[in-house]
């Protein structure tokens, strides 16, 4: 069925205050489908959760409507605009916060924050700062937030241990006869086997505290004013689930230090810039130390090198697997990606010293 009388009926289920003047399709994303609602008075963004790869809809809504709440009200009582701070999730004509179609799919709209940019990536060391502000802010806002009632939206999402166990499984079924492609791949990893739990067992152990977490903390989910260049909201919450501080920090490390494009083949081009990880650190650590443990604050280059290897080696998994999970553009291209992801973790390694460095100049 097509999506146009779906959207439409969607918008219809919403009082926006003033007649709709379009709906068009909006922003870049591959998950939800996205509309901009463009009335006489304002804008907002309509949005179709995707229930393929999100099953209960529900639950991550119950989430975002937590988190956006708390933040908006510690916005208020420091005087700041919860409407520009966070997301602000519009209720429909029924006072529901989403609304099931007559197909039973999930739509949502937030009111949108005019006057701001979302970038692909940083154009700069100092952009990557400002990403690392926000996404800072964002961890300080919620420190005290009962990450624990939160819905596991993704279970075992950033689970290194678990990450490794899938490789290993998919290395004993090769399904597809790829595994003699791969043994320096395997082996690289297997190296590494005692790192993946690092993170893991010190959450068990009650050494690092279960905090809120992004978990998709890309620069192009930090809107950027256009006016004065500073970061202004942290959107894409449908990620948003109980974690470590690590995660955040190292998926955006895993990114935004790289001097490559994460398929890049060319490995003498893929490297990790210790300029970058200090842009971003200056900036998450500026907004978020005071809300973090010396231990969170130290383990955060482990974040870094575990964010890098459990993609690499979700994307040797699939390889294996039959390339069913990430979208390819060619046949080796998952194996390209695991490669890049690799190079990256020997770099980390290599620098590893003046990584924690960083950091610990901030204890």
């Amino acid at each position: 069925m097509s999506n146009e009388p779906l959207y439409q009926e969607a918008a219809a289920a919403y009082d926006f205050g003033s007649e709709i003047q379009s709906i068009t399709p909006y922003g870049g994303g591959h998950i939800n489908d996205t509309y901009l609602v463009t009335c006489a008075d304002n804008q907002y963004v309509l949005q179709r959760i995707n229930g393929f790869v999100f099953q209960h809809p529900d639950e991550i809504m119950e989430n975002i409507l937590g988190i956006t709440r708390f933040i908006a009200e510690k916005l208020a009582a420091q005087g700041e605009d919860p409407a520009r701070g966070t997301l602000t999730i519009l209720k429909t004509r029924d006072g529901a916060d989403y609304y099931v179609d007559s197909t039973g799919q999930y739509w949502r709209v937030t009111l949108n924050i005019q006057g701001t940019t979302a970038f692909e990536t940083a154009d700069s060391p100092e952009m990557l700062t400002k990403s690392g502000a926000a996404f800072g802010a964002f961890q300080s806002m919620l420190a005290d937030y009962p990450a624990e009632t939160l819905h596991e939206t993704i279970p075992h999402f950033h689970d290194t241990p678990a990450r490794y166990h899938q490789l290993a499984e998919a290395a004993v079924n090769d399904k597809m006869n790829r595994l003699r492609e791969v043994t320096d791949e395997i082996v690289f990893v297997h190296d590494r086997k005692a790192d993946c739990a690092i993170l893991m067992d010190l959450l068990e152990k009650g050494e690092l505290p279960l905090k809120v977490t992004h978990n998709d903390t890309k620069m192009s989910n930090v809107l950027i004013d256009n006016k004065t260049g500073e970061a202004v909201c942290v959107i894409d919450l449908d990620t948003v689930m109980p974690g470590l501080t690590a995660f955040d920090f190292g998926d955006s490390i895993r990114a935004g230090a790289s001097t490559a494009a994460e398929d890049e083949t060319d490995l003498s081009k893929v490297h990790f810039s210790l300029d970058l990880f200090k842009a971003y650190a200056e900036g998450f650590l500026r907004e978020a130390g005071g809300a973090l443990t010396e231990t969170e604050i130290r383990t955060l280059p482990v974040g870094a090198k575990l964010m890098t290897l459990e993609v690499g080696m979700r994307f040797l998994a699939d390889y294996l697997n039959g390339d069913v999970y990430f979208k390819i553009a060619y046949p080796q291209h998952n194996l390209d990606r695991a490669r890049n992801q690799f190079r990256l973790v020997e770099e980390m390694e290599a620098q590893w010293d003046d990584m924690m460095a960083v950091v610990e100049s901030y204890l």
